[in-house]
């Protein structure tokens, strides 16, 4: 049996991670092709792996090409240089941008005219559209557009991160060629333009939508922009900046202004690609390169609309036949009709497993805190709160009923910075406690606790959760929330809170599992005892349910568990580091992934510990910035019957989907897992809608 150490410094025992997320995201597109999901969800996912580029550039790329400018030597566990890693990017891209490509020329765009939702070329729309689209120009369009020259009297002008773009040619008399640029204003108008019926009106009803881009419509009147020039041609074209901007808190003694700053800075990034029209001539793609100071292994011709992350605006048409059936989530019995909460949890603790629960028992455990005369202090973690949010508001509630009220707001949560500062402010004009962070770490964790005065005492109520605090979010991402009034684990949160807004700090838990205190060293603790439990016994197994597989170290537990012939079961949506399957390293380990109508993001973390089984959830990935970067956490799930649930119900049902699932194999791809001949088709995703609040049915 190989060593940890030989297992962690084997460059061959691991897949690359930013070429494993490529795998991923692969994934979110063969959800776009896929035929059983209706039209407008299968746009969506179209725009998702388009967004999903867009950021992995702006963070994962970006980071590459910084190493290579700086001349880092150090290999990841992979073994991969920053260019060797560059390279096998774009190899592995480029297919899929040809498949991206396919997906919406040959498939989604035929099937949404069939379906009424026109997307026109300006130049074939009639006349009366085009009539009402050079109306729309004159009116609204044209006065807010800037045409910009570059040649040797006029500056190559600042191209944002991200902003849609065209570049122009044109002549003047004397058959002189200039180059323009036009910013396409997609932050003033929806970028796909609803062409009015004859009547003026945009109402769809049983009426044909029709849709013509915004930057087609300004390309056909340049003339405008231009008078006394002749238009040669216009090509759209991107540009994607470097994002990751990391905030230096240790020198920082503002923090919020500090990230104000970064917000700032990040839209003037480096360049790490170009995106353009397939057409570009090549005279226009050298001048870019050379302008922005990129290499020709940067731009990525296209012939698919550039950007195509906006295709999400198609979501808002009024076409339910064309979009997931909705449902109502469940809500327990105990919180049912605005009950008690707080009686609920001294009786036992609940298990919500959203979006088939409803969020709204997480909304009612803070607004009736809020609101109850008993309750003295409230305390949370916030990391993605999104917009109009309720729980904001129940905490500005609670504060304007006198209640002690903390907020953690990690203002540092990526690309939600904006959105957590105007919270915080105002969090802060109502008199709520605000922390903005921790020195030197990001607070992942989800954490809520309520401190009521009862008659035998104080007693701390909690919810713990896998996801945020987010009430959009929580109807497309699956995620689990515990709420319990456990002492020891109110201890533990008790003292996890002094640390994040204090100068406490803690070493020891009774229950939780904290990161970057104890979460990896018990893990492996835990994962040496299934390997004990295997060779004493023979029955050791370990199911681990998470969003990204990549620590080292854990990575080598895992393998020596398998070598110890223990069952590993993972499932692993995104970045999955380890090799499954390796003869007399992994053979003991499957490894799936799910990608379906929602985003799975929960955690689940089992050990069945020779019949004592234990189960944790919690925030915490396995990865290096989750393990020791982070404040994160695993919450035990004790009660019985929901431990049962768990067990018995939601992990068998995650590991016999046999139709979103995919099988890892050793060399990073997958395979679809398909019904047997004898086998019933299984969509996990779809099983828990129909049968939600399984979890808690024992209750009831």
């Amino acid at each position: 049996m190989d060593t940890p150490k030989l297992l962690i410094d084997n460059p061959s025992r691991y897949i690359n991670r930013e070429l494993s997320w490529i795998r991923f995201n692969r994934h979110v597109l063969d959800e776009a092709l896929d035929m059983s999901h209706p039209l407008l969800e299968r746009v969506k996912f179209l725009a998702i792996f388009a967004n999903n580029l867009d950021e992995f550039f702006m963070i994962r790329v970006s980071g590459l090409q910084r190493q290579l400018s700086k001349g880092v030597l150090k290999a990841p566990p992979d073994g991969m240089t920053p260019a060797q890693q560059l390279d096998a990017i774009r190899q592995q891209l480029l297919p899929e941008l040809q498949a991206q490509d396919d997906c919406w020329h040959k498939e989604l765009l035929p099937r949404l005219a069939e379906a009424g939702i026109v997307l026109h070329k300006y130049s074939d729309m009639s006349g009366p559209q085009k009539t009402a689209m050079h109306r729309f120009f004159v009116d609204e369009v044209f006065p807010v557009l800037t045409p910009l020259a570059f040649d040797s009297s006029h500056p190559f002008p600042f191209i944002s991160n991200l902003s849609l773009n065209l570049a122009i040619i044109v002549r003047d008399q004397n058959r002189k060629e200039f180059f323009a640029r036009v910013k396409v204003p997609t932050n003033l108008f929806s970028r796909l333009v609803r062409v009015p019926e004859p009547d003026g009106s945009t109402r769809s009803g049983d009426s044909i939508v029709h849709l013509v881009y915004l930057e087609e419509i300004i390309a056909a009147h340049l003339d405008m922009l231009f008078p006394g020039l002749e238009t040669i041609a216009s090509f759209p074209f991107r540009i994607t900046r470097d994002a990751d901007l990391e905030i230096e808190v240790d020198e920082a003694s503002d923090l919020l202004t500090t990230v104000e700053e970064i917000m700032e800075q990040r839209a003037r990034g480096k360049p790490v690609r170009i995106e353009v029209d397939c057409s570009m001539h090549d005279g226009i793609c050298h001048m870019l390169e050379s302008k922005l100071g990129v290499t020709e292994s940067m731009l990525y011709r296209v012939g698919h609309p550039v950007g195509m992350a906006d295709f999400m605006e198609l979501m808002s048409l009024d076409r339910p036949e064309l979009k997931d059936a909705p449902f109502l989530p469940s809500i327990p019995a105990d919180l049912a009709d605005d009950r008690d909460v707080f009686a609920a949890i001294r009786h036992h603790d609940i298990l919500l497993y959203q979006p088939y629960d409803s969020f709204t028992p997480v909304v009612n455990f803070i607004r009736q805190a809020a609101h109850d005369p008993d309750v003295l202090a409230i305390k949370i973690t916030l990391y993605r709160v999104g917009s109009n949010s309720p729980i904001v508001n129940a905490l500005m509630e609670a504060r304007e009923n006198g209640k002690a009220v903390a907020a953690l707001i990690e203002l540092k949560a990526r690309f939600d910075e904006e959105n957590n500062i105007g919270w915080a402010r105002a969090l802060e004009h109502e008199g709520v406690h605000v922390v903005y962070g921790v020195v030197g770490l990001k607070v992942h964790a989800k954490l809520c606790m309520v401190v009521r005065r009862e008659k035998d005492g104080i007693r701390r109520y909690m919810h713990l959760g896998t996801g945020n605090y987010n009430a959009t979010t929580s109807r497309i991402y699956t995620d689990f929330g515990l709420l319990t009034c456990d002492r020891e684990i109110g201890e533990d949160i008790a003292n996890l809170f002094n640390f994040l807004t204090g100068y406490a700090r803690i070493e020891h838990y009774i229950k939780l599992l904290v990161a970057p205190v104890t979460l990896r060293k018990v893990l492996i603790e835990k994962i040496d005892r299934e390997i004990a439990r295997q060779q004493d016994h023979g029955d050791g197994h370990l199911i681990f349910k998470m969003n990204a597989l990549v620590d080292p170290a854990c990575i080598a537990a895992l393998y020596k568990a398998s070598q110890a012939g223990v069952k590993v079961d993972l499932q692993v949506r995104g970045i999955c580091c380890l090799r499954p399957g390796l003869p007399g390293i992994s053979d003991n380990i499957r490894v799936t992934a799910i990608v379906g109508r929602f985003l799975e993001h929960a955690r689940i973390y089992y050990f069945r510990n020779g019949g004592d089984e234990e189960v944790y959830l919690g925030s915490a990935d396995i990865m290096p910035r989750n393990l020791d970067r982070r404040v994160e956490i695993l919450f035990p799930v004790e009660n019985p019957a929901l431990r049962k649930a768990i067990i018995d119900t939601i992990l068998p049902v995650q590991l016999g989907d046999n139709v979103k699932s995919r099988l890892m194999q050793p060399d990073g791809t997958y395979i679809r897992i398909v019904p047997g001949p004898s086998e019933e088709s299984l969509n996990a995703q779809s099983w828990f809608v129909e049968h939600r609040g399984v979890w808690y049915d024992k209750f009831s």
